[in-house]
């Protein structure tokens, strides 16, 4: 007779495996359950049955299997999208004065919150399940969940639409900007608002009765603010029509990143869950936040490089960060290690619209084996990224980070 069975028959499990087992099969928390039950003693108990189940219990669930229940979560995911633009759009659609209106949000939301990669959304989601117990996972619950995921893809429409404005950019998702698309232009501003206005339409329908919600219109309304003064960071750092190479440090990189990127897309989506699942310690939110910016980092980084040396055709869009004159991780790079001769290359090319400038930017960076750096920080900054997980997750899941991490790890778009 097998362990697992033989000891199921002497009355160990007297009760259903709680739900972290599958995730963190090896190398789980005992901190976990102890969170989820919100009871010490019941919390100990969870955790030694939770033990003995990771110790006799077949497993579950083949990489095939985690792979098409990753894949069904995602479909749930693209699938709601019609619901949102339904709450959004149905009821002004026909009203006699705002109608044309309502016509028009409902092609800025189908043009623009759709065809990315919806790993910020899908982190609110995900991390949401591991939260909270799958008994209080009912539908309405998920359904608040799917719907404050889109609520970041919103929010991440509005910044690239606005975004694309600024750096005077092509494409976008492996299609034309909104901006650049005949009879937009300029008004693309106005549909940018109307965007980020749909967020908080979204969160008074869906989530106004709830206890967090108070919770989530601070986040929300934090997070704006914070990519904002990290775009302006980014702004007033490289200004259009003047290049200084003096300001591009590493230091001032480090800030526009942190403000501009890490905080929404990182933090923003895995706090939303936290605050959903009832966890509101400002210690557990501290200690996640550690985490995340720090591969916040990591993610703007790598964009930086996929910016110069990713394809197109994957990523989905025209780098131009050479011609538009941004501190990149590139070019700061680049100024650590350039003799006076190529910093005079730099000089003299860099943040110019010519396409033989560009390329003799693009050139002095490979002969500064940019490439082999990067690759070299990508390792180390992952390993680093795994001690900061095992130092600061609990008594959050290990795998909310891990998976994050793992997505973003040798991202080619």
């Amino acid at each position: 007779m097998p362990l697992s069975r033989l000891l199921r028959s002497a009355g160990v499990f007297l009760l259903p495996a709680p739900c972290w087992a599958p995730r963190e099969r090896w190398f789980g928390s005992l901190q976990r359950p102890s969170l989820a039950y919100g009871c010490p003693v019941l919390g100990a108990w969870h955790s030694a049955r939770w033990w003995c189940q990771v110790w006799t219990e077949e497993p579950r669930m083949n990489g095939n299997q985690k792979l098409d229940a990753c894949n069904q979560e995602r479909q749930d995911f693209i699938q709601h999208f019609s619901q949102i633009v339904k709450v959004l759009t149905e009821d002004g659609l026909g009203h006699p004065e705002t109608g044309d209106a309502i016509t028009r949000l409902k092609e800025v939301l189908e043009y623009n919150a759709v065809g990315g990669k919806y790993n910020r959304g899908l982190t609110v989601l995900q991390a949401f399940r591991e939260l909270v117990e799958p008994k209080k996972q009912d539908a309405e619950s998920l359904q608040r969940a799917l719907t404050v995921g889109w609520c970041v893809e919103l929010l991440q429409a509005f910044f690239l639409v606005s975004d694309d404005i600024m750096d005077s950019s092509l494409t976008r998702r492996g299609q034309i900007c909104w901006y650049q698309k005949p009879g937009i232009g300029l008004d693309a501003i106005n549909d940018a608002l109307l965007l980020e206005a749909c967020i908080y339409r979204l969160l008074r329908f869906y989530c106004r009765e709830q206890p967090y919600y108070l919770n989530l219109l601070e986040l929300f309304l934090q997070s704006s603010y914070q990519t904002e003064i990290g775009q302006t960071l980014d702004l007033i750092t490289a200004p259009q029509g003047h290049v200084d190479l003096d300001r591009y440090t590493e230091k001032r990189y480090k800030s526009i990143v942190k403000y501009k990127t890490a905080f929404y897309s990182f933090y923003l989506p895995v706090a939303a869950a936290m605050y959903m699942a009832g966890i509101d310690g400002e210690k557990e939110h501290a200690n996640a936040m550690k985490i995340l910016l720090e591969m916040g980092e990591f993610f703007q980084i790598q964009d930086d490089y996929l910016d110069l040396f990713g394809d197109p055709s994957v990523t989905g869009k025209v780098g131009t960060d050479i011609q538009d004159n941004k501190c990149s991780w590139l070019v700061v790079q680049c100024l650590l290690r350039a003799t006076p001769q190529q910093r005079q290359i730099l000089e003299d090319n860099y943040g110019q619209k010519d396409p033989d400038k560009v390329a003799q930017v693009k050139a002095l960076y490979e002969a500064l084996d940019l490439p082999a750096v990067f690759f070299k920080y990508e390792e180390d900054s992952y390993s680093r990224l795994q001690t900061l997980i095992e130092q600061y997750s609990a008594p959050l899941p290990q795998a909310i980070f891990l998976e994050l991490a793992n997505k973003i790890y040798k991202r080619k778009k």
